[in-house]
């Protein structure tokens, strides 16, 4: 299977029990190589991005996600241990 001139494989089923609940593993998915993702840095620290966090002490975890699921704010929540 070939998306915009990027070979994809064939996307596999999806084991709940192993993929959802069980331990997760980080696989890379991309076609882009470590150079790509350091000049991808580089030109990222050159412009002004300003992200924007709001943040909550991990005792208030179910209400970081309340407030995530009601769109109460812009930006990442950070739980802060």
């Amino acid at each position: 299977m070939a998306l915009a001139g990027i070979h994809m494989s064939p996307i596999p089923s999806l084991d709940y029990d192993r993929e959802v609940f069980g331990e997760k593993v980080i696989r890379s998915i991309t076609a882009n190589t470590r150079q790509d993702g350091l000049d991808l840095l580089r030109e990222a620290a050159t412009i002004p991005i300003k992200p924007h966090t709001v943040r909550f002490p991990l005792e208030e975890a179910n209400h970081a996600l309340q407030e995530l699921k009601a769109g109460s704010f812009q930006g990442a929540a950070v739980l802060e241990v």
